[in-house]
């Protein structure tokens, strides 16, 4: 309810002055009152007012038109009809900015103020609508028609619901706004008419002018009854919600009153029990910082998040995620580095013990370091060394940083999926912290630690993001002086980093990944770095993992070379290394025991301790059969001979494949078999020979799948030898690709296919002419014992792989003359 309302309606006037006051209609008074309204008065414009019949309100009259107005109709009959204005602005309105429904009003009292203002108190008395204005000066003059009202009869059901719902809806506003005296209460409970309760609400009602000018413009009484009631409802529940903002706001004001007066007590028993308290440890915070060697931006940072800690409440929680911030802030090694190791002599010594072979790896982290020394400021390179498992990638990264006097860190990739694992979450959420490399770069205390990379190639990406695109700002040397992580939310610098990463494939890395980083391929070892790798390395740590001395555990080369043969199918020494812990723990039980035991294990008691030989060595199959070539493959464990047997049957020329043969592998054998197929004049073949005989090629060891371009020539000089049943030549294998013209193209792998060749007893090799290069780069004691072939078309292949001689038991291939339709 307005205060317009209190101001009059519960305002004590002079007892003098009561005499000229009408008291508020009764309802009888309303209901018979039949009074006789001129058909033509004078309109008084309000601006922000609703006049309703009955109701009495004071108006501070000050536009000159309308004080020469009141006091012309004060003089006379004192009745004015009151209507409401469009726009409460215009200072001047005119016909068409005023509503044209209004109420009939008596002017009660006239007071003149000493400002000049003049006030009037008036009462409503009937509804009118405006016909016709008929005079505008000196103030408008308008024809009206009164209106009658329809309010039901107070004895009516729907009356008196209507009555008692509006009764209720006022008594709760007046209850939920304690500005409103109790008196309202009596005043409401006195009305009994529908019709001058609807006007007392709706005159007092906290709405706009518009929602009021509705409700008097409402021809039905019940319907300005009901919508009066829908004001009133809206006006309470923005009234109870405004309650209950006030009421949360006083009940949280309480208590922070009480949390400050708690925390006063508990600071004082803190002092007294010498207990440090938040302001001690934001100082020692502080203290730490004037000795911490950082940038000046990011001590500037730091100090405005102490500041804002400061200002906190301990008891908050966002005072520990601050806390946790800020000791991150300073745990961080922010210009803090190692002093690099320039003896180039003493680290190539490091290199040479810790790891065997390995040289163009140990060379280039050689030239790093001699660049460096000259140098002296250069940007950290970015390796990823890849090979198969167990070559030593990872453990290179740890002499590498043994070598150059650096922190060590690891950090494992595999698997990882979440990109906030790279770049950290926001501190904002509830258990944040940073990525998990700032989390290793505060681990090793130092800004340029060689930061290993382990598993690279096995980064995972789903829904929540891609760990391989945030690693591209990291392992790019023009971008990573400022590493941006989500939990600092300031730049690092991470270019001095040493970043080694390790990879058992390149081809699942991120290419962008890949641009960035300088790929440095790690080959299996062969059988004579291995035996050397056992006598150097892994049989001294067993010994002394397993307490023994030299005396106890001695082990010959051909032991060592039993061990790598039957027991082990890899490229590096990781199984080579559990099998030599096997046999050290039966050697420790028989110490143990007191048993008799070999002074040296040679291969015999290798069979003993560790049984049965779990794989068969490669070996030559021979040359007495047709169709069957040697031909060389690489393996993720190192290369492996490669034997393709083929054989041809009387049939409708169906061509079989078998051995569980990729797809690259089909389209080798068609295009070798298409291949041959054009060069059958040139090798005697009947060209009839191919749509009478079905042919088969079969790749032993059916469980394993094969894939791959490599066994093409291999393939070629399998079908020309059993279509033609002429002898390969003894001792043979071959590797490469053939195209449909005849061409050799080289392949991949050929270290590992060349110590694959030599453990089986191979002396000649063919291969593309384009392989010659990597050939070239292999050490000379590898290729000790082989001669190679180098090719580039398939007519070669065939002069070198097939002899003259036709083989034993050959088979009779009979063509039959084809029949002309």
């Amino acid at each position: 309810m307005s205060d317009q309302y209190r101001s009059l309606f519960f305002q004590d006037f002079e007892e003098g002055e009561q005499d000229d006051f009408i008291q508020l209609i009764n309802p009888e008074d309303e209901q018979t009152a039949d009074q006789d309204y001129p058909e033509k008065i004078s309109i008084l414009p309000l601006k922000n007012t609703v006049l309703f019949p009955g109701v009495i309100i004071p108006i501070t009259v000050g536009r000159k038109r309308s004080i020469r107005l009141v006091k012309r109709a004060y003089n006379g009959d004192r009745l004015i009809g009151v209507v409401a204005q469009k726009n409460p602005n215009d200072e001047d309105p005119h016909p068409d900015d005023i509503y044209r429904i209004g109420t009939v009003a008596k002017i009660v009292k006239m007071l003149v103020l000493p400002d000049g203002n003049t006030t009037i108190i008036i009462q409503g008395k009937k509804r009118f609508s405006i016909d016709k204005i008929v005079n505008e000066d000196p103030y408008m003059v308008a024809n009206i028609s009164i209106l009658k009202e329809t309010f039901v009869k107070a004895n009516k059901k729907e009356t008196k619901a209507l009555i008692s719902s509006l009764k209720e809806a006022a008594a709760k506003i007046l209850k939920l706004n304690p500005d409103i005296p109790q008196e309202a209460q009596m005043a409401l409970d006195n009305i009994q008419s529908l019709g001058f309760l609807t006007h007392f609400l709706s005159s007092n009602l906290n709405a706009d002018v518009i929602e009021k000018q509705g409700l008097l413009e409402e021809v039905d009484g019940v319907k300005r009854s009901t919508r009066l009631l829908e004001l009133m409802l809206k006006e309470m529940q923005m009234l109870e919600l405004k309650y209950e903002i006030q009421k949360k706001v006083h009940t949280d004001m309480d208590q922070q009153q009480r949390d400050y007066f708690l925390r006063q007590q508990i600071k004082v028993l803190q002092d007294e029990l010498g207990y440090d308290g938040p302001d001690k440890e934001i100082a020692e915070l502080r203290k730490k910082a004037e000795t911490k060697k950082w940038p000046d931006n990011i001590a500037q940072h730091f100090q405005k998040e102490l500041d804002k800690i400061t200002r906190l409440n301990p008891a908050a929680p966002e005072y520990p995620v601050a806390m946790n911030y800020a000791e991150m802030m300073l745990e961080l090694p922010w210009n803090e580095y190692t002093k690099d190791k320039f003896d180039l002599v003493k680290a190539r010594k490091i290199l040479d013990k810790e790891h065997f072979g390995l040289e163009k790896v140990k060379d280039r982290i050689l030239e790093y370091l001699a660049v460096l020394k000259l140098k002296n400021d250069l940007k950290g390179p970015i390796l990823c060394l890849y090979g198969p498992p167990g070559v030593g990638k990872t453990s290179l990264g740890r002499s590498l940083a043994k070598a150059m006097g650096r922190k060590y860190v690891k950090m494992s990739l595999g698997g990882l999926h979440d990109e906030a694992e790279i770049r950290g979450h926001r501190k904002t959420y509830i258990g944040a912290m940073p990525g998990r490399i700032i989390q290793n770069i505060k681990k090793a205390q130092s800004s340029n630690p060689v930061f290993i990379l382990d598993e690279i190639d096995k980064v995972a990406s789903d829904f929540r993001g891609d760990p391989a695109s945030a690693l591209l700002e990291v392992l790019d040397p023009e971008q990573n002086h400022s590493f941006g992580d989500n939990y600092l939310e300031v730049d690092y610098d991470l270019s001095k980093v040493i970043f080694v990463a390790t990879a058992n494939s390149l081809e699942t890395i991120h290419p962008a990944l890949r641009d960035r980083m300088e790929i440095i391929e790690l080959n299996g070892y062969t059988e004579d770095e291995k035996i050397q790798i056992a006598k150097k390395h892994l049989i001294p740590r067993q010994r002394e993992e397993h307490g023994l001395s030299a005396v106890q555990m001695k082990m010959s080369d051909k032991g060592i070379k039993k061990v790598i043969e039957g027991y082990t199918r890899e490229s590096g020494v990781r199984n080579l290394e559990r099998n030599m812990a096997s046999v050290a723990r039966k050697v420790a039980k028989s110490v143990a025991l007191d048993e008799e035991i070999a002074k040296v294990i040679s291969d015999k008691e290798v069979i003993e301790m560790l049984g049965v030989e779990r794989f068969d060595h490669d070996a030559y199959d021979g040359n007495e059969l047709a169709g069957i070539v040697t031909g060389l493959a690489w393996t993720s464990v190192g290369g492996e001979i490669l034997t393709i047997e083929s054989s041809i049957n009387k049939g409708k020329g169906q061509f079989i494949l078998s051995g569980q043969l990729g797809d690259v592998m089909k389209e080798s054998a068609k295009a070798a078999l298409s291949c041959l197929k054009a060069r059958a004049e040139g090798l005697d073949i009947d060209h009839r020979i191919f749509d009478q005989y079905d042919l088969h090629i079969h790749v032993p060891a059916g469980a394993v799948p094969k894939d791959g371009p490599s066994a093409g020539i291999t393939i070629f000089t399998s079908l020309a030898s059993v279509f033609t049943q002429r002898k390969i030549k003894g001792q043979l294998a071959m590797t490469g690709e053939i195209t449909l013209s005849g061409k050799v193209l080289p392949v991949g792998g050929i270290k590992e296919k060349l110590l694959a060749a030599k453990r089986a007893g191979i002396k000649e090799l063919i291969m593309s002419a384009k392989n010659k290069r990597d050939v070239s780069e292999i050490e000379e004691r590898y290729l000790k014992g082989l001669k190679f072939h180098f090719v580039s078309r398939v007519d070669e292949v065939v002069d070198i792989a097939l002899l003259k001689d036709k083989v034993k038991h050959s088979l009779k291939i009979e063509v039959k003359e084809e029949v002309q339709k």
